[in-house]
């Protein structure tokens, strides 16, 4: 989570992760245009206006979605997981951008992971927790 310049354009960079998807995003001053994975944000996300703005939460809670462009690298996960990923990965980059942006992003929750993820198959089991049947004769 490092600011970095590069031939004058400041970038600032935020790790986002839930269950098994990550994200890494990156801010750009711009328009507020969403990239991931080189495809727009909308056709990513499946025109879901639910995981888009789910993405986009962080930056409306400031009033910068009109104001940084995302560049995302996304992979692991099915489209839900990725989009909360994207979520904490923005949050992450606006704190980074601004100390000051910390206390709002989280009264918001929108800098907690997420910890759950699937539990391991134990042995004996069919999946995590589901036995054989119980056969008494």
């Amino acid at each position: 989570m490092q600011a970095t310049e590069a031939s004058d354009r400041v970038m600032y960079w935020g790790t986002g992760r839930r269950k098994s998807a990550v994200a890494r995003v990156r801010l750009v001053p711009g328009s507020g245009q969403m990239t991931v994975n080189g495809k727009p944000g909308d056709l990513y996300l499946q025109f879901n206006t639910a995981f888009l703005s789910l993405a986009k939460a962080p930056l409306e809670t400031l009033g910068l979605e009109n104001e940084y462009d995302v560049l995302v690298n996304a992979h692991g996960g099915g489209v839900s997981g990725q989009a909360d990923a994207i979520r904490l990965g923005v949050a992450r980059a606006l704190c980074q951008l601004d100390p000051d942006n910390r206390k709002p992003l989280k009264t918001e929750g929108y800098l907690t992971r997420d910890p759950r993820a699937k539990e391991r198959k134990k042995y004996g089991l069919h999946k995590a927790r589901k036995a054989p049947q119980y056969s008494k004769r």
